[in-house]
């Protein structure tokens, strides 16, 4: 993971979104560039285990690359979703973002999908679809 970070981005990164925590969120702070901003949105690498939460080692790159992290909650910007929902909708439309989903067909494989979640097998926007 370290060296493929390493080759996108040899001169670090200078903003990370993050929703997973632990060992990636790790990764990227061995990488910041200097005054680097982290959004921390979630951590669902230890949601299901809060005893054992992956602790993190090159926090103090924060310190030394004079960079930040700041709590994001969406609820916060409630006010402003369907400016939100316009401004995605074109850029999509016009191939600015690109999203992909993942998909799994049949009810019976609800709780595979779930797991598939929690151990970061998805690649994109977990869909079970039920026909």
């Amino acid at each position: 993971m370290g060296k493929r970070l390493r080759d996108l981005c040899p001169k670090g990164v200078n903003v990370y979104f993050d929703n997973v925590g632990g060992e990636l969120l790790d990764t990227v702070l061995g990488r910041l560039a200097m005054r680097a901003r982290i959004v921390l949105c979630g951590g669902i690498s230890g949601y299901n285990d809060m005893r054992g939460m992956y602790g993190l080692r090159r926090y103090m790159n924060l310190l030394v690359t004079r960079s930040r992290i700041e709590g994001f909650v969406v609820m916060d910007y409630a006010a402003r979703y369907k400016e939100a929902a316009q401004a995605l909708g074109g850029w999509l439309k016009e191939g600015k973002i690109k999203h992909q989903e993942d998909i799994m067909e049949g009810l019976e494989n609800a709780p595979a999908a779930l797991r598939r979640l929690f151990e970061g097998k998805n690649r994109g926007k977990q869909i079970l679809a039920c026909k």
